[in-house]
């Protein structure tokens, strides 16, 4: 068990931060170096274990490997608990896990987020069920939080077993690179199952998590790192669901940005990086994107707008064309029911040509999971604004936050590009007949290539139907974004009565 007294950590968190710069802090430590200089307040300090089976009953140590208490992080109440790795290798006990359960219900009951600093081997094996219980207990009021106050885990250590579903069903999941790994089974388990030869970290480590499956929504160079990375994530977020986030100071001013009028190549094949869109139009160096190595053909994250936060979904050219896949519209759509759960506004960012085909996605379940985007923005009753940069290809025009699923204001650059798909393949289809009869088949395809083009790859039909509500010029889209959000504040949506709906999972 840590021997260090609280006296000692009276320096606050820039001295902890400089003395442990290369080494693994202590649970006490982490906790106060992610809250205000002050404000920690611990509860079950004196809580021991109540196991005497397997000679535990000589073995006692008070807080039973977890630190559990409240304080405020830039001034905001926050609850927060960090599993100690010196204790039974953090292992959760029945004790262990009432600690954890009355923090978690003092979060719930007074509306403010819940931090898990998860350093855990899994169950306390010496304890038989009442540790499976204790995880149980844990994964219950983790649901009953979820969409009413945020929850974040950090991985600071092993998460083994048990111990990765908890993070798993809370809202964000942070890990330490090259320190933190999460697997239901180890690499032995595995190397007698299906004798695979895996080390912790390719199994299920940081960069594994982050790349591959999707479990870790960021990963940080270290623990410093990881702790500022939670309260970064933290200032984009209400208290609870039923208040907005915190609005910053923010002065109107030229709003103009000329250079997003040429970030969009005259060539529709050419690719471009959203991220640049996405920094012409937010506040200056405030975009915090999430799950930044994965489905890397969309982007999501947080961000601000004239101060406001907002949350971005935007299909990416540089990776896949922007095509929608499976791996992409699990990870938009549950970035945007966050936003939706806790009254973020959610802006969204269009280039896609549409689904990517291939019997790999078909196979896959495409299908089913693609409609978790459609149904999650459909489902959004937030502030929903929708900017088409350039393509907006068949079904994967109307997932995108079309107005026909519920989009608040629907704006389009005037290169947009608005069709069933493009006028090459559209053209194929519609006049074949005339093509294959004409003298010169490769004339008449270009023909008929830039008749359609002129009908349907533009915005403007889209806009006589009122599909989108207006044509801007790529360099005022900051201006237009600034009013529509402001505009839409007070939109109140009236829900059907139901207990809830069945997303397509």
């Amino acid at each position: 068990m840590e021997k260090i007294a609280l006296a000692q950590l009276g320096g606050g968190a820039n001295r902890i931060a400089k003395q442990h710069e290369k080494k693994r802090l202590t649970a006490r430590e982490r906790v106060l170096y992610l809250l205000d200089e002050g404000s920690f307040e611990e509860i079950g300090m004196l809580v021991t274990h109540r196991t005497t089976e397997f000679g535990m009953d000589k073995e006692i140590y008070y807080g039973d490997g977890v630190v559990t208490g409240y304080g405020t992080i830039n001034g905001r109440l926050v609850y927060v608990f960090a599993q100690d790795f010196t204790v039974f290798g953090g292992s959760l006990s029945e004790t262990h896990a009432e600690k954890i359960c009355k923090v978690m219900d003092l979060a719930l009951r007074n509306g403010a987020p819940m931090i898990g600093l998860n350093d855990s081997g899994g169950a306390r094996i010496q304890e038989g069920v009442r540790s499976l219980g204790g995880y149980a207990d844990i994964f219950h009021r983790n649901v009953q939080a979820s969409g009413v106050i945020p929850q974040i885990s950090a991985i600071m250590g092993p998460c083994a077993g048990g111990a990765v579903y908890s993070p798993a069903i809370t809202d964000f999941t942070i890990m330490v690179e090259n320190n933190s790994y999460m697997f239901v089974t180890g690499p032995n388990v595995v190397k007698t199952v299906t004798n695979e030869e895996v080390t912790s970290e390719e199994l299920g480590g940081a960069s594994t998590h982050s790349t591959k499956s999707g479990v870790a929504h960021l990963t940080s160079p270290n623990g410093i790192e990881c702790l500022e990375d939670v309260k970064r994530l933290l200032s984009y977020m209400p208290q609870n669901n039923k208040e907005k986030t915190p609005q910053l100071p923010y002065v109107l001013g030229e709003e103009l940005r000329e250079k997003l009028d040429t970030l969009v190549p005259e060539n529709a094949n050419k690719p471009y990086d959203m991220h640049e869109v996405i920094d012409g139009v937010v506040d200056e160096d405030s975009f915090f994107e999430i799950h930044k190595d994965y489905a890397e053909n969309i982007v999501v994250g947080f961000a601000r707008l004239a101060g406001r936060s907002i949350g971005i979904v935007a299909n990416n050219p540089m990776y896949l064309a922007g095509c929608l896949d499976v791996k992409s519209s699990i990870k938009a759509a549950r970035f945007t029911r966050f936003c939706d759960c806790f009254n973020i506004p959610l802006l969204v960012l269009v280039d896609v040509p549409g689904f990517l085909p291939g019997t790999d996605q078909e196979w896959n379940g495409i299908i089913v999971h693609g409609a978790k985007l459609l149904y999650a923005l459909s489902e959004a009753t937030v502030p929903k604004v929708t900017v088409i940069t350039r393509k907006a290809y068949g079904g994967a025009y109307d997932v995108m936050n079309s107005k026909h699923i519920g989009a608040d204001m629907n704006f389009a650059w005037p290169g947009a590009e608005i069709a069933v798909m493009g006028a090459k393949g559209a053209s194929e289809i519609i006049f074949k007949k005339e093509i294959n009869e004409a003298a010169d088949p490769a004339a008449k395809l270009l023909e008929k290539e830039a008749e359609y083009a002129e009908l349907f790859a533009n915005p403007y039909t889209a806009a006589q139907r009122g599909f989108v509500d207006e044509v801007i010029v790529p360099r005022d889209t900051r201006r237009k974004l600034i009013k529509a959000f402001a505009m839409l504040e007070h939109k109140a949506v009236p829900l059907p009565q139901r207990k809830h709906g069945n997303i397509p999972l």
